[in-house]
């Protein structure tokens, strides 16, 4: 597959006029003025439970399907931001300064440039990430979704909700949705200036869901998932049927939400989950996240169902999985997993 496959869009605009569209031209360039003294953002990790796998842009982050996701409370990324005179940005990532040329770094400050009032302009940022970065734990997520309302709250602009996802989404696609609490749903859009693909949230309460995190491996991983789902896009035929498998499942997971049909849920989310890792095997070279030990868990996790408790897993871009069960089955589920973490995002 290439560029000139049905996947590929060519964008109206540049990811500088993407900016200068969504905050106002004006507001862009006089923020120097107007700017606080700090900003600050704090925004929580999301899980797909729907994923979002595959790009049909790329410079907008624009996505080839839709996806739906929760988010966990108590588990994400706290940013301060300051704005100063300098020759280049100071980049603090829990408490140790970068290097500017450590690739988390150069990727924060190739977005901020999209926000500087002017050349001479660099910022400071201090951010503080509750789980691991760049282990398929979804840091990006929340990082760039705090950075964005950290900008938001520094300049002043008092933007929506929605403009907030548009700017979240162009530094990490999963960042749309880690902007609102419990559920959110991230568009797909069909507009080549990206406008119309963002998230919202789900009006949906699911107290006794419950979501635990079960850590097989937390160091960086060796393929991200920007560089692992374009290598998927390029190179799977497989690739061909997941646009609409994901939005079928995507319509399941929010008919399931709506009414808590946990069953549903669990089933579904499992499934695309596989179906997303299973493009990534059949890609070329291919791409395995899975560890043995993800293997073994879930083989625990079919073990459990097969007596009767009721648990599902799903996985993003990483050998971590998240398991999904209710609040009646979590003494089961602590017996079986004793050092997971859980997590009931409505409580």
């Amino acid at each position: 597959m290439n560029a000139s496959t049905p996947f590929a869009t060519q964008p109206s605009l540049s990811p500088q006029q993407f900016v200068d569209k969504v905050i106002g031209h004006s507001e862009t360039h006089s923020a120097f003025n107007n700017a606080k003294t700090c900003g600050f953002g704090e925004a929580p990790v999301n899980i797909a439970l729907s994923k979002y796998w595959g790009k049909r842009e790329t410079s907008l982050n624009l996505p080839i399907n839709g996806s739906v996701s929760i988010s966990l409370p108590g588990l994400g990324t706290q940013t301060e931001l300051t704005l100063s005179q300098g020759e280049h940005d100071q980049i603090v990532l829990n408490d140790t300064l970068l290097e500017p040329h450590v690739t988390f770094a150069k990727r924060l400050s190739a977005f901020l440039d999209f926000f500087r009032p002017n050349e001479h302009a660099v910022f400071h940022v201090d951010t503080l990430n509750t789980v691991p970065t760049a282990a398929g734990l979804a840091s990006s997520a929340s990082g760039y979704a705090a950075l964005v309302l950290a900008l938001n709250d520094l300049f002043q602009w008092h933007l929506s909700d929605q403009k907030l996802s548009l700017l979240a989404r162009l530094g990490s696609g999963s960042a749309s949705r880690s902007l609102f609490p419990g559920f959110a749903v991230w568009h797909v859009g069909s507009r080549t200036d990206g406008m119309d693909s963002f998230a919202e949230a789900i009006d949906t309460q699911w107290p006794e869901l419950c979501v635990g995190l079960l850590k097989v491996d937390v160091s960086e991983k060796a393929v991200s998932s920007t560089a692992g789902m374009q290598q998927t896009v390029n190179t799977c035929e497989l690739y061909q049927a997941w646009p609409d498998k994901a939005a079928k499942d995507m319509e399941l997971i929010q008919q399931a939400i709506a009414n808590h049909d946990f069953s549903l849920l669990g089933k579904t989310a499992e499934n695309n989950a596989l179906s997303m890792h299973a493009t990534m095997m059949a890609t070329w070279p291919p791409i395995v996240y899975w560890q043995p030990e993800s293997v073994a868990a879930m083989h625990a996790v079919w073990a459990l169902r097969q007596q009767g408790v009721e648990v599902y897993f799903t996985m993003d871009a990483g050998p971590n999985l998240k398991l999904l069960f209710l609040e009646t089955q979590k003494p089961a589920i602590k017996q079986a997993f004793a050092k997971m973490q859980i997590i009931q995002p409505f409580k």
